[in-house]
């Protein structure tokens, strides 16, 4: 059986709590057995963290020491997959760049905040990830994010004639980094479409070199 560690906390405006609930209810439908966590001090043992398959923190801002930090990079550059939403994985611990540099973006700015109507248009079709996904309307929050060229972006929204990446993958070290800006609050991530972009990226993250990817 699979192992995931869920870190929920920060600010509270995001529903970390009840975001968490849903992506672990998600990961354990794939058969995943799932810890959830309430404390940063969870990253503390390195060799619990490398222990696991994935790792899905939600925590919006806050701070982070180094003896927390260091051990979750050195888990996820290992090789442990990494995923999350939103500000939970997208703005974290906003001193800390490497956490940034690993995840692949930083949130920037949401123009008109909260109840923008916007559309996500998925770039990549003939990636697995995105399979029989088309183009979708959200009222929501739009993130302007800077964000790592490197990235392989699967699904973008526009300010104005500007390309914004939605959803991408990347590599840490040996691990799979797997984000979606998607997921202000519950009732986002609850939406048809999130749950299966989080569904299928964070199995997708989980899995390590040599496995068969997973998802559906």
């Amino acid at each position: 059986m699979k192992q995931a560690l869920i870190v929920q906390g920060g600010w509270d405006g995001h529903q970390p709590k009840e975001v968490s609930e849903i992506l672990a209810g998600l990961l354990r439908e794939e058969g995943f057995e799932v810890e959830i966590s309430d404390t940063l001090d969870a990253f503390l043992d390195v060799d619990k963290l490398k222990a696991l398959d994935l790792i899905v923190p939600v925590w919006t801002m806050g701070s982070i020491t180094k003896e927390q930090l260091n051990p979750l990079l050195e888990a996820v550059r290992s090789g442990v997959g990494i995923a999350g939403c939103h500000g939970g994985l997208g703005d974290s611990f906003r001193n800390e760049t490497e956490f940034q540099y690993m995840v692949g973006g930083q949130w920037v700015a949401h123009p008109g905040n909260d109840g923008v109507h916007y559309k996500v248009c998925i770039k990549d079709k003939n990636n697995p990830l995105m399979a029989g996904l088309d183009d979708f309307d959200v009222v929501s929050e739009q993130y302007y994010m800077h964000v790592d060229p490197a990235n392989q972006v699967l699904a973008v929204t526009y300010f104005g004639e500007t390309e914004m990446p939605v959803v991408w993958t990347k590599q840490y070290g040996e691990g799979r980094v797997f984000y979606c800006s998607l997921g202000h609050q519950a009732n986002i991530v609850a939406m048809p479409e999130v749950l299966t972009i989080m569904r299928r990226g964070m199995v997708w993250a989980s899995e390590r070199a040599g496995r068969p990817e997973g998802g559906r």
